[in-house]
């Protein structure tokens, strides 16, 4: 018997596609009245002018049309996203992420505790350019062995990875997924407030970047002031049995 194989992306977007063609011929159709906005630059919905229209249901070939047509009609994102997404798979599946963190932690061996805001800023940049939460998964196993051997505890490498990574996000200055689209969607350029974000971004990322050295630097001098320090010895058991 063969096991259950999520489906992908693509399939899920697909069904997607033809459940909510399948809801236009049951789901009455409606719409608002537009008007110029002169504070968006463009039109706009009116409030409370919500009316019945003509349905218009959608067929199979709507169906198969609906991605080529979508893709089209936000060209300009889909293009940011295709380029970015394909950038970030060559670095990833290369090595070269992986091989600059190892060379970055022999550079700095003795100097540990600027692993710190040099990781956080790393993973904040992978946050802020592409919303980084899942791909920083393989990094827990590559940075906690390293930041235990170096005095601090596993909270340590995790508040590195999640708050960089989270604050990045936080920021997100020109994150294609999130930022671009949304700017896209409310029909201005995602540039618009992008100093604030920068601002957010910057002020954000240098208080979790303060906060994270003074506990490493209380952990390291006092092992027992850890917040898991319970788990210590197993730890550093499990450490020296994967090495």
């Amino acid at each position: 018997m063969s096991k259950f194989k999520f489906p992908t992306a693509f399939t899920i977007l697909f069904v997607l596609i033809a459940v909510v063609a399948a809801l236009t011929w049951i789901v009455p159709a409606g719409e608002y009245a537009r008007e110029m906005s002169e504070e968006m630059g463009r039109m706009a919905p009116v409030p409370g002018s919500y009316a019945g229209v003509e349905a218009s249901p959608q067929g199979i070939v709507d169906v198969i049309l609906a991605p080529f047509q979508g893709f089209y009609a936000a060209i300009d994102v889909s293009l940011f996203v295709l380029i970015i997404g394909g950038f970030l798979m060559v670095v990833t599946k290369t090595g070269a992420i992986d091989a600059g963190i190892g060379g970055l932690l022999a550079k700095l061996k003795g100097r540990e505790q600027w692993m710190i805001p040099i990781m956080m800023i790393a993973f904040a940049a992978g946050g802020t350019s592409y919303g980084m939460a899942e791909e920083s998964l393989a990094f827990y196993a590559l940075l906690i062995p390293v930041f235990i051997r170096a005095g601090y505890d596993s909270l340590t490498a995790v508040a590195v990875i999640m708050l960089g990574a989270g604050i990045g996000t936080l920021g997100s200055t020109f994150n294609p997924f999130a930022t671009v689209i949304a700017s896209d969607g409310a029909g201005i350029p995602f540039t618009d407030g992008l100093m604030l974000r920068v601002a957010i971004l910057g002020t954000s990322l240098l208080a979790g970047i303060i906060f994270v050295m003074r506990y490493a630097a209380k952990v390291k001098a006092d092992p027992s002031a850890s917040l898991i320090a319970s788990r210590t010895e197993e730890n550093l058991c499990r450490k020296s049995g994967s090495g």
